[in-house]
């Protein structure tokens, strides 16, 4: 089992998947609650260069309440992680967590069909990319 869904672009810039991630992600009900610009973190912090790579911490809300209600340290792993990266000039990759795959750690069958939805839900947002 991958921990990832993924789906690569081409012919698409950095800056227009990202805002076709924002809307995918929001047309399945999903808000993006925290942005990591990994590329530039690393230029500040260690002054190295590195592809353009960025994390968005997206959480929809009504799944996330059920799984604080059913497992109070659920929150460890929220929000739900899609990155989107240029590994290669011209090539855009999109991966989201694959929210099962993660939950297969906590012991809390509550959380299985809870996982199942957000994964379907993912999966949906990078099928409509």
């Amino acid at each position: 089992m991958t921990y990832y869904i993924a789906k690569t672009l081409d012919d698409v810039s950095f800056a227009d998947a990202v805002d076709r991630v924002r809307q995918a992600l929001a047309a399945h009900g999903f808000g993006v609650l925290t942005e990591i610009d990994v590329k530039a973190t690393l230029r500040k912090k260690l002054d190295v260069e590195f592809r353009p790579y960025l994390i968005l911490g997206a959480c929809n809300p009504p799944l996330a309440y059920r799984a604080l209600s059913a497992e109070d340290k659920i929150g460890t792993m929220l929000p739900c992680n899609v990155i989107v990266q240029e590994p290669r000039p011209g090539t855009i990759e999109v991966a989201a967590i694959d929210p099962v795959a993660s939950m297969m750690a906590v012991d809390n069958p509550a959380l299985k069909p809870l996982a199942e939805t957000v994964r379907e839900k993912l999966r949906a947002v990078i099928d409509a990319l």
